[in-house]
């Protein structure tokens, strides 16, 4: 969750799946012909049985018709419902979000979570030197690749020929 201009933002799992799964298509540059855990477990009904439901039945087939998705299918999966975890994990006065997280990771993670305060966030114009270097970099245009390198790590940033 991060605040901007005062309100919160919620990132369901459902949305972070679907944001991921097309940068992924944008990469590989064909849709489903790669696709995350996630996604392949969406088909399945695990994350709701409403989506796989709706989901298209082309992609849907794509999406479970490959290796992992057997390998998937074979181990075991929760059926904890939330009143479930809420007692396992929680109790009264604890929120759905934080009974999730609990789950996901565990209460000592989650304290952790909430002792390193909100999540920072930074402006391209001024707080990020990082940020305000891919900017400067990304502005130059004499030339289309940009190579960053130290011993243990490797950044290359190329500039697609738009096709005009």
């Amino acid at each position: 969750m991060r605040a901007e201009f005062g309100y919160p933002i919620m990132v369901t799992p459902l949305s972070q799946f679907v944001g991921s799964q097309a940068a992924i298509n944008v990469i590989v540059g064909e849709r489903y012909k790669e696709v995350t855990d996630q996604t392949i477990e969406y088909a399945m009904g695990i994350w709701g049985k409403e989506g796989a439901a709706l989901m298209d039945p082309n992609v849907k087939e794509k999406v479970l018709n490959r290796a992992r998705a057997k390998e998937i299918a074979e181990r075991p999966h929760p059926t904890d419902t939330l009143a479930d975890l809420r007692r396992k994990y929680g109790g009264q006065g604890v929120s759905d979000e934080e009974i999730l997280l609990r789950f996901f990771t565990s209460k000592e993670d989650v304290d952790k979570m909430y002792a390193a305060g909100p999540a920072r966030t930074y402006q391209s114009n001024g707080g990020n030197p990082l940020l305000n270097l891919v900017a400067e970099l990304a502005k130059q245009k004499d030339r289309r690749t940009v190579i960053i390198q130290c011993p243990d790590f490797s950044l290359r940033l190329g500039k697609r020929s738009t096709g005009v």
